[in-house]
């Protein structure tokens, strides 16, 4: 039977018995049941799985102690990042949500021409800490015990002038001339995926995305959703390059 994974936002290292998060007992006690000597599986995004059980259940507290620890090797050798145009709603959970089941290890939530959604730092904050919360639930449910990084929203513009290192930097294109089968293996293992909103890119946009040295990929003929548009071309990549 496949036990229970639950996020932690605390060191853990076996032996240790500690009061869960709020967040986590609740999961586990409340919604979950569990009950004193029951056992789980906690991780913080440090790589390893830890075996717990509870020690302690009652209604203010619960009490975890940790067992045991294993490293998890589940990650992909190839190392996507996805600067993905703001989409609204459920589409943004949607997308973050699926990006982490298929292995990306950062995500940059990016403003382009035609962002329809716009956030001021408030509502920044608060969009983050959701986003946030469905990228730890994606981990929790596919076994990754490595939490992608996922930055505060910027402008398309600062954003790609932040990126680091050398790998593979692609736009979706139908019109362009290279697919998924001509492009060679990066030197760096890494990969950046540009999607824009879904208004699509704008040509300043897209100006700032080519200056950043992205190129154009052709991911068959038709034109795809923002919501599809960048999990198609992480599984291409996996499939390709990386574990799929």
């Amino acid at each position: 039977m496949r036990l229970t994974r639950c996020h932690v936002d605390l060191p853990l290292q076996p032996e240790r018995e500690f009061v869960l998060p709020e967040h986590a007992a609740g999961h586990l006690s409340r919604v979950l049941r569990l009950r004193e000597g029951d056992a789980c599986v906690l991780f913080n995004g440090d790589g390893c799985d830890y075996s717990a059980r509870l020690v302690a259940v009652g209604k203010r507290e619960v009490k975890a102690q940790v067992l045991s620890s294993t490293q998890v090797d589940n990650e992909s050798p190839l190392r996507i990042g996805l600067l993905q145009g703001i989409a609204r709603g459920e589409k943004m959970d949607l997308i973050l949500q699926k990006a982490t089941e298929l292995g990306v290890i950062a995500i940059v939530p990016v403003s382009g021409d035609r962002t329809e959604v716009r956030l001021d730092a408030e509502r920044a904050g608060k969009r983050v800490a959701h986003w946030r919360s469905v990228v730890v639930s994606a981990c929790e449910q596919s076994g990754r015990a490595r939490i992608p990084a996922l930055a505060a929203p910027a402008a398309l513009d600062v954003a790609a002038r932040a990126l680091e290192g050398d790998g593979l930097r692609l736009i979706l294109d139908p019109h362009a001339r290279d697919r998924m089968e001509d492009l060679e293996a990066p030197a760096s293992a890494t990969a950046w995926i540009a999607i824009g909103p879904e208004g699509g890119w704008s040509p300043r946009d897209r100006d700032i995305l080519q200056a950043s040295g992205f190129t154009g990929l052709r991911l068959g003929p038709r034109v795809l959703r923002t919501e599809t548009a960048g999990l198609a071309a992480i599984a291409a990549l996996q499939a390709r390059f990386g574990d799929l």
